[in-house]
């Protein structure tokens, strides 16, 4: 029996550069949070898991039917919110590791990869742009051993760092792979979409 595709929403950054709250900005009315669940291809994975330290984001992903999985320690970075995610989509052939402040990345995309990735699963697929690797990324099921023993604040590209071989890119527009860190950059995207 096939086991699918999970997927893995980064949801429990602390948006500390932004001032916090990140998740909850919101661009042309809908929040980053919202925008990044509903760019989650839920007709493509078999179970997405959303990982934040935010209990009204978790209940959120709960009204969305993805399973909330909390992060107790946030401030720990973005390997413990990879690692409990990974477990809680488990078993699964794949994980899709979206983050949750790319607001203009679409659900089309998203699903796109998923094809990407399927037609040689057992490589790595991201979204990129003029070569450059973006997220969101899928990995097979062979590395995640070595994403469940990651540590600290960086995530998944340590595990691409480690097999550059198993990298393939799916280009993609550059607009969707932007992501938000201050106010100024969802200030910056608004414009860009008028």
């Amino acid at each position: 029996m096939e086991k699918g595709i999970g997927c893995v929403v980064m949801a429990a950054g602390l948006g500390t550069r932004f001032g916090g709250g990140k998740l909850w900005a919101e661009l042309e009315g809908r929040s980053l949070i919202r925008r990044a669940l509903e760019a989650v291809p839920a007709d493509r994975v078999v179970r997405t898991a959303v990982v934040s330290g935010d209990r009204e984001i978790l209940r959120l992903a709960a009204e969305f039917g993805f399973q909330p999985v909390e992060n107790p320690r946030p401030e720990a970075g973005a390997a413990g919110s990879l690692r409990l995610g990974l477990r809680a989509v488990m078993p699964c052939q794949g994980a899709l590791f979206l983050v949750a402040d790319q607001p203009l990345l679409r659900r089309e995309t998203v699903s796109a990869l998923a094809d990407f990735w399927l037609a040689e699963p057992e490589g790595i697929a991201a979204l990129g742009c003029g070569g450059r690797r973006g997220n969101p990324c899928l990995f097979p099921e062979r590395f995640f051993p070595e994403l469940l023993a990651l540590e600290g604040d960086r995530g998944g590209g340590q595990v691409i760092d480690r097999h550059p071989e198993a990298l393939r890119l799916m280009e993609t527009d550059g607009v969707e792979l932007m992501d938000v860190d201050r106010p100024e950059d969802l200030e910056r995207m608004g414009k860009s979409r008028r």
